[in-house]
């Protein structure tokens, strides 16, 4: 299974303001360090932000920052939300399937899911951030780090 951009980039905008937990990020910086579209990261922090993962910050040093503590972050909760997890047409709350009912492939795949979304439910934003110094690390260049206070 692929996650969709939208997805991944939703991780890794909550890991960015996890790191910096007690700042308040824009999305200009957010979208310098990932190299990822303004427009695209808009629509991402909204939806965080409708979603209670994020607050916005208003005026002119605004920005966003996390609207919970990382350890009440759970990663399969936010798979849940932006992934469609309805693998095949079958699995779909309308779907069709002409081998219905003698095809096992729906209960094959729901297991897989099932598994998969228990191993994430194990994980919280918290989990992702213990090596905190090598993400900055691996998130800010030499001319970076200089700027770069946690």
């Amino acid at each position: 299974m692929q996650l969709t951009i939208f997805t991944d980039t939703s991780l890794r905008t909550l890991m960015y303001l996890g790191i910096k937990e007690n700042e308040i990020i824009t999305l200009n910086e957010i979208s310098s360090v990932y190299d990822v579209s303004i427009n695209h990261l808009k629509k991402i922090a909204w939806e965080l932000n409708k979603s209670g993962y994020i607050d916005s910050v208003n005026g002119r040093n605004g920005g966003y920052k996390l609207a919970q503590a990382p350890e009440y972050i759970q990663i399969g909760n936010i798979i849940r939300k932006y992934e469609n997890l309805e693998l095949v047409t079958c699995m779909k709350k309308d779907g069709f399937c002409a081998l219905e009912p003698a095809c096992k492939l729906k209960r094959a795949l729901q297991e897989a899911l099932d598994a998969y979304l228990n191993v994430l439910d194990q994980y919280t934003l918290s989990d992702l951030l213990t090596n905190q110094d090598e993400l900055v690390e691996a998130l800010f260049s030499d001319y970076r780090t200089k700027t770069f206070q946690h």
